[in-house]
């Protein structure tokens, strides 16, 4: 991205926070790999941010990495900035090496490894946000959450990997037909396998004797069942008003709409001619926006809706009934959620000294 362009991106930020009287705004630099960018460069484009932003907003600004290019340097350019750092690592060595390897194909692990203890070290523990990973069923859930935990991450996110009704995830390709009502319980002929594999990976995070962790996903299930407001993309049904801004200056809707369409992220905005509230005014957008009255009579019927929020919008994705559908996840994630509740709520009872009772999902 070019400086130009990042002007006048900061440009439509300040203009967005007047407008809507923000006090901050989260910016998140990622790709592809945003360090490819190269550190003088990205050190003027944070600086130019900074500048326009001084006095108007608060910008708190991330990277998702994947590690490769992290070093003491780019720490350092990074921590001057304030910027936070997520590291993708998807497990043991051999987990994540099966998918993630340098171009000539040799495995990336150690190498990630290596930036991710230097990122836990003392001088800049500060700017580690927590390690992203992307779930795979041929991966046992909890050698994976244990491999996480080798580099003390403040926070693991757990990411299902990205997949539609037309083109399902792995594991889930025989699931063709949305749910016409909300799940009381699993049907016997449908398997959740990513449920399974979230279930463990919670009892173990859960029944730890003191947190070793935050995982993203299971604290925003525990603070749904708890009644208080889930706030994540992929869960509860708080508005989204996420903005992709590519290195031409064009708006974009999330990257994992990719996946359902070619173009199906795009909005025909830039920031040279619209403004971020023009964005807002996109079809996608307002749906994302509408809360419990986006989402499909199936799931605005279900007693789980408020925890599950229909799962992250693209997973809906239907080619009859577009996004207004039940996740192509719908059954593992009632299925994980159900079993959180139960979890919860027996720890509860038997803290009070009251008899557990098991409440199921309607």
């Amino acid at each position: 991205m070019d400086l130009e362009t990042v002007r006048q991106a900061a440009v439509r930020i300040v203009e967005h926070a007047r407008e809507h009287r923000l006090s901050t705004v989260r910016i998140i630099l990622h790709g592809g790999e945003p360090l490819l960018v190269g550190k003088a460069h990205l050190g003027r484009m944070l600086t130019v941010v900074a500048e326009h932003l001084a006095g108007t907003v608060e910008a708190l600004v991330s990277m998702q990495s994947n590690g490769i290019l992290l070093d003491e340097e780019w720490l350092a350019l990074l921590g001057a900035h304030g910027v936070g750092v997520s590291v993708s690592l998807d497990g043991s060595r051999a987990a994540h090496d099966r998918h993630r390897r340098h171009a000539n194909g040799r495995p990336s692990h150690a190498r990630v490894a290596e930036a991710l203890r230097l990122l836990n070290s003392p001088r800049h523990r500060e700017r580690y946000v927590g390690i992203l990973c992307t779930l795979d069923l041929a991966n046992d859930p909890v050698e994976t959450y244990e491999s996480l935990l080798e580099f003390s991450p403040p926070r693991v996110d757990f990411l299902l990997p990205h997949g539609t009704w037309l083109h399902p995830p792995p594991g889930l390709e025989h699931r063709e037909v949305p749910p016409e009502r909300p799940p009381t319980a699993v049907p016997p002929n449908e398997p959740t396998p990513y449920a399974l594999w979230l279930t463990a990976a919670f009892d173990r995070w859960f029944d730890a004797p003191q947190k070793e962790t935050g995982v993203r996903m299971f604290e925003e299930i525990v603070s749904g069942v708890l009644g208080d407001v889930v706030n994540a993309e992929g869960l509860g049904t708080e508005p989204v008003d996420l903005v992709v801004v590519e290195t031409d200056g064009t708006m974009e809707h999330s990257d994992s709409l990719k996946v359902v369409a070619e173009g199906a992220p795009e909005t025909g905005l830039d920031v040279f001619r619209h403004s971020f509230s023009d964005a807002l005014g996109t079809e996608v957008l307002r749906r994302r926006q509408a809360g419990l009255d986006g989402l499909s009579r199936t799931c605005r019927d279900c007693g789980l809706v408020q925890v599950c929020g229909g799962g992250l919008f693209t997973h809906r994705s239907h080619p009859s009934t577009g996004f207004v559908t039940p996740s192509v996840y719908c059954y593992d994630l009632w299925a994980l959620i159900d079993h959180v509740r139960s979890r919860v709520h027996t720890a509860m009872a038997r803290a009070a000294g009251k008899p557990v009772r098991r409440v199921r999902g309607s």
